[in-house]
């Protein structure tokens, strides 16, 4: 023999010096004195089987040692950890199964690491169960499938104990639960189907019994209190030992087991309808109600649609008043929005923004808010509540918080209507003539609302609107810019002061344009503005709305001087006829004449 081979070890030598380790093992879990498994009598078990593995066949045992590595556990099992399981019961059974569990676990980790050869060849070549998985599926064939209902229903007599005021283990039930999501390798079947379908069941019997005595007991407030405090603790299970996944089954049992007795008293003996439940006095125990019964259709669907009919009546009740009693239409969209706001907090605090409610509240607002008032749509009214809170001198006298809130309150309102561009166009023509005329009150307020806007609606809708305050912005650029032209250009100065506004079409409501027979004084002013307009581009044709203009007029009168803010018609007539031989002879009352009988 050469003397680099190495010498066969045959199955029995080899199994023997293994099953020494392994047995050393055994008594230092069941608690005997045993030094502790040193690195040299692990190296020596981890080569022994490395080498009987790594032989030549016939002498390669690598399918017997895996099935010795599994016989290993099935021994020991059945010789001693079931015996010891069996002749306990109740919570010392429970105890001993956590322990049998922990040891069974460190048991397969030595075991892997002896056999670990194994895992990386044999096993990985032949497509087998892994060391690990043979392991804890030979407890869970062994152990878990005998104990399984003895142990669950210990469980749950422990359970029902703390549902009546006592103390349990808590940790104890946390590290037997464990067992059953550990068991099931990834898969949930076991503690679903042996625990969690008992303790359900269980469950629905201990509330419905609860349930039918405190019907008979209490009034209707006490029995709320009771059960949503049942609700808290069920919750509380769940966050100490029961799985995550239980949660929203065993809500949702006990919702219906309290729900099943209830139902029938509540509006016999309690209420005589729905309709109750939302008077403002009810409003705790209504919420109350939404929270405990949060999963329970048949105390939900009738809900909604009785408290979606609720809504729906007072928004009615407040077109009828617009147009009975010839409100002012800002007073229309006041009480819109406190309606509103009323319900909002109705679903976002009494009824935790439920699902279901919310979706009746969305649908009655839409509903209202698409109506018509007085023949006009709620899109206008809510355009000029925004212009009369935006444009100087009007009656809404607001802070800026107060501005800010009310904006955000309408632009919520404007989400219900379904024709958001008619909106859009209304607003679009007040806005520009804020504007234009210089009528907003508070700049940040009007870039405010358009952000508002843009993040409800999306930035198409607003993207005209902005348009236009940009070309405001714009503009006094471009009027800055011809000032400094006249002043470099003196013979083109016309002698009137004169501002232009120039805008983009795209941007701005349609205005008509008429050809007017300018005074020779308008006329220079137009072609100035043209030729230094045609310095900065020549590829935009300007085309002026007179409509739009405005020009101050001051006369210089006997008893003192006045200005007059008229409108460029009015003053190319006045200008064309009477107006200028009218100023110069001072007399007042015929040019207030003239002005009336061209205009009036």
């Amino acid at each position: 023999m050469a003397a680099n081979e190495r010498k066969t070890i045959d199955l029995e030598q080899g199994w023997e010096i293994t099953q020494k380790g392994i047995m050393k093992l055994k008594n230092i879990l069941e608690g005997l004195p045993e030094t502790g498994i040193s690195s040299e009598e692990y190296m020596m078990i981890y080569t022994t089987i490395y080498n009987m593995c790594t032989q030549k066949p016939p002498h390669d045992y690598s399918q017997q040692l895996y099935g010795k590595y599994r016989e290993s556990f099935e021994e020991y099992i059945m010789s001693t950890v079931l015996p010891s399981l069996r002749e306990k019961h109740d919570e010392f059974m429970l105890r001993e199964l956590v322990k049998r569990w922990e040891n069974h676990k460190s048991m397969v980790r030595w075991l892997s690491r002896f056999f670990y050869y194994l895992d990386r060849r044999f096993i990985a070549r032949r497509s087998l169960p892994p060391l690990n998985e043979v392991g804890l599926t030979c407890f869970r064939r062994l152990v878990y499938q005998d104990l399984k209902v003895k142990v669950s229903d210990a469980l749950i007599s422990l359970i029902d104990k703390e549902r009546e005021g006592e103390q349990i283990d808590r940790a104890l039930l946390k590290n037997i639960l464990d067992i059953f999501v550990e068991i099931g390798m990834g898969q949930m079947d076991y503690y679903e189907n042996d625990f969690e379908a008992a303790l359900l069941k269980d469950t629905a019997a201990y509330y419905s019994r609860k349930a039918s005595g405190w019907i008979s007991e209490d009034s209707f407030p006490d029995f709320m209190l009771k059960a949503e405090e049942c609700l808290k603790r069920e919750k509380d299970r769940v966050s100490h030992y029961l799985h995550s996944s239980s949660e929203p089954k065993l809500l949702e049992k006990v919702q219906h087991e309290l729900w099943s007795e209830c139902e029938a008293p509540l509006f016999v003996t309690w209420y005589s309808g729905y309709r109750d439940l939302l008077k403002d006095s009810e409003v705790e125990n209504l919420s109350r109600m939404v929270r405990v019964f949060s999963k329970v259709l048949p105390f939900l669907d009738p809900l909604a649609n009785i408290f979606k009919q609720h809504v729906t009546d007072e928004g009615t009740d407040l077109v009828k008043q617009a147009e009975d009693e010839a409100d002012s239409r800002k007073v229309f969209v006041r009480k819109l929005i406190k309606l509103h706001d009323k319900y909002v907090a109705y679903v976002n605090e009494r009824f935790q923004n439920h699902i279901l409610l919310h979706k009746a509240f969305k649908e009655a607002f839409e509903a209202l808010c698409n109506k018509g008032v007085g023949g006009s749509s709620i899109a206008e009214l809510l355009a000029t509540y925004c212009d009369d809170i935006l444009k100087k001198g009007s009656g809404e006298k607001l802070g800026d918080e107060a501005t800010e809130e009310m904006l955000e309150k309408v632009v919520k309102l404007l989400a219900y209507i379904s024709d958001k561009d008619l909106f859009a166009e209304f607003y679009r023509k007040k806005l520009a003539r804020r504007l234009l005329f210089d009528k907003s009150a508070n700049d940040d307020h009007e870039r405010s609302i358009l952000t508002k806007l843009k993040q409800q609606c999306g930035g198409q809708f607003t993207s005209k609107m902005e348009g236009m305050v940009t070309d405001l912005t714009l503009a006094k650029e471009n009027q800055t810019s011809f000032e400094e032209y006249l002043s470099n250009n003196t013979n083109a100065n016309p002698g009137i002061d004169l501002t232009v506004t120039v805008l983009t079409t795209g941007f701005w409501p349609s205005y008509k344009s008429f050809d007017l027979n300018l005074p020779a004084e308008m006329v220079k002013c137009v072609e100035v503005f043209r030729e230094f307009y045609q310095t900065k581009t020549k590829h935009r044709k300007l085309t002026w709305i007179y409509s739009l203009g405005t020009c101050n007029i001051i006369g210089k009168f006997e008893p003192k001087t006045m200005e007059l803010i008229v409108t460029t018609y009015q003053v190319i007539c006045s200008l064309n006829f009477l107006f200028l031989s009218i100023l110069r002879s001072g007399r007042l009352w015929d040019l207030l004449f003239c002005i009336m009988y061209f205009f009036t």
